[in-house]
């Protein structure tokens, strides 16, 4: 019989972005129900996200659980800060950061701006620094400690057109995250990637999608490809089988959290479209494993890893 990983218990002071809504929403109740105090960063708590504040507490009410919404732009240095302040303010310290905030946005890549491609970015990857540099001080400092990264398929997998500045942020967002691996394994800071697939429902992600801004070069797209702009997402839902669930997504992250420091996944994906994604990360992620071990960096590898 095979061996099965153990499970640590130990309930986990954690902080999820871009909660409001999506993967983030599902993610903070599914830890939230798992036992672990959670932080659901959201921008604007007491205004365009009220509903969604108030929906957490209502939830964290009814199901006696510890779940709270905290105030982070993660576009903002300070509001990092404030948020993981706040954190270590109120449990003593904080154990896990999950990067989930990100902005899609769907349209002809040369009608956006490149102010629009900046603005994506800053959300997508330097969001994620921001974060970093508040949590990270405190997670080395401690000796432990998880940075989860969500990811996305399309930064190896199969990318449709007309998402170009969003997948870019992702790949950038996906390279900073294996080089931060390496950066913090000494400070027994522990790395996991958990790259979805396209759903194309139950996360907001196509109803919010931002729009280039440049109409004209936009509708020069028309002639060859008004029709298909309109199927992508449609064609993208025709790949998902009918049970596939946007929630296990959640149980994925919730399922890393709670393995032993050390023995978490790198990687590991959640993809019922099988875009192919998977299959070359695997090779991306040997070579860096080969490439670590014949320049004698072994001990930057997780014993997972290093299978």
């Amino acid at each position: 019989m095979p061996i099965s990983t153990p499970v640590s218990t130990a309930p986990k002071n954690i902080l999820v972005t871009g909660a409001s809504s999506g993967f983030g929403a599902l993610t903070v109740r599914t830890l939230a129900r798992a036992g672990h105090t959670v932080y659901a960063g959201m921008r604007q708590t007491a205004g365009r996200n009220a509903p969604a504040a108030a929906g957490l507490a209502a939830y964290a009410d009814e199901h006696g659980v510890r779940l709270h919404a905290v105030e982070l732009d993660v576009s903002e240095q300070e509001s990092a800060d404030a948020a993981v302040a706040r954190i270590v303010a109120e449990q003593g310290r904080i154990d896990v950061v999950v990067h989930n905030a990100g902005h899609m946005v769907l349209g002809r890549a040369e009608a956006f701006t490149p102010e629009q491609l900046a603005a994506v970015y800053d959300t997508n990857v330097l969001g994620t620094q921001r974060v970093n540099r508040a949590a990270l001080p405190h997670l080395r400092e401690r000796g432990e400690g998880l940075l989860v990264w969500v990811g996305s398929s399309s930064t190896r997998g199969g990318c449709p057109p007309f998402l170009a500045p969003y997948f870019a942020a992702k790949a950038a967002m996906d390279a900073l995250a294996v080089s931060y691996a390496a950066e913090v394994i000494r400070f027994g800071v522990d790395t996991s990637i958990v790259v979805p697939g396209a759903f194309t429902s139950g996360t907001n992600h196509f109803a919010h999608a931002g729009a280039p801004a440049d109409t004209d070069r936009a509708a020069a797209y028309d002639a060859h490809y008004k029709t298909l702009m309109a199927e992508v997402n449609t064609r993208l839902a025709d790949l998902l089988p009918p049970d596939a669930d946007v929630a296990d997504v959640a149980a994925e992250i919730a399922r890393v959290v709670e393995l032993p420091a050390g023995r978490r996944p790198f990687r590991t994906h959640i993809d019922p479209s099988r875009d192919g994604s998977e299959v070359v990360s695997a090779v991306a992620d040997r070579i860096r494993v080969d490439f670590f071990r014949r320049v004698g960096l072994t001990d930057l590898l997780t014993e997972e890893a290093a299978l």
